[in-house]
């Protein structure tokens, strides 16, 4: 597994963190949110409740909400969060997240084509298999898998969705490995009902390659794979870990 980061854990320690492969890039924890800024506006693609689709990106936040969220207008939430922050509107995306945000877990690589930033919070307190039957969402559980991802290189639109389908199957596999279950069936989960994902591009010629593959056999998707099979994994053992110390220490009372 590659190696990860957790900038913000213990929390006592908050430092903006700085990119190691990408100049300029930053994640903050700014209480409530992360926010993820990248030094030039980049092509995005999300699945962001605020800001997603095919649009020009400058950063994107993760926001912590309660367990109870009532989220009936997110948009008009997160909205009223930027106007809060003293953000613009525009050109960014908006994760939200039950994950306390000290559990963030980053990996990052240069592979020599593209520097790859992955930033992950995951719970999976809502894991769910996807492709059997099951009941839709009734409420928000503790879990979502949020999945920010920047790359420092040019890549074709259709490399881009190829990015999206490998890190996807990258936190399948992940899920797997660690024995997560989907709860109404027993089956091995590949993701939670609430997942999102953010991918931002730069487009940089720095490189001096386009990438218009990203799959499993090439460099640029196998090194995604791995950031986030690695981050994925990083933030639920994190998770994992400070409930299971909770629970020693409720115990133990």
């Amino acid at each position: 597994m590659d190696t990860i980061i957790m900038p913000f854990n213990p929390i006592e320690t908050i430092l903006p963190y700085q990119s190691k492969v990408w100049p300029g890039l930053t994640l903050e924890l700014k209480g409530d949110h992360l926010l993820l800024e990248f030094p030039v506006e980049v092509d995005g693609l999300s699945s962001a409740v605020y800001g997603g689709g095919m649009v020009r990106l400058k950063r994107a936040v993760n926001l912590f909400v309660s367990r109870d969220y009532e989220c009936s207008d997110p948009v008009r939430d997160m909205e009223n969060k930027l106007h809060e922050w003293g953000y613009p509107i525009s050109a960014v995306a908006g994760l939200m997240t039950a994950v306390p945000l000290e559990h963030a877990a980053v990996a990052e690589e240069d592979t020599g084509s593209a520097s790859i930033v992955c930033c992950v919070t995951a719970a999976a307190g809502n894991a769910a298999r996807a492709g059997v039957k099951r009941n839709v969402l009734k409420a928000y559980h503790l879990g979502t898998i949020n999945i920010m991802l920047g790359i420092d290189g040019r890549l074709t639109p259709s490399a881009m969705v190829n990015v999206v389908m490998t890190a996807t199957e990258a936190k399948a596999a992940a899920l797997a490995d660690l024995g997560i279950t989907d709860p109404e069936n027993g089956l091995v989960a590949t993701g939670t009902t609430t997942d999102a994902m953010v991918l931002g591009v730069s487009q940089s010629g720095r490189y001096g390659a386009e990438h218009v593959y990203a799959g499993t056999a090439t460099d640029l998707g196998g090194a995604i794979g791995r950031l986030v099979y690695s981050a994925v994994t990083g933030s639920l053992q994190s998770v994992q870990s400070a409930f299971y110390t909770a629970e020693t220490k409720k115990d133990s009372q």
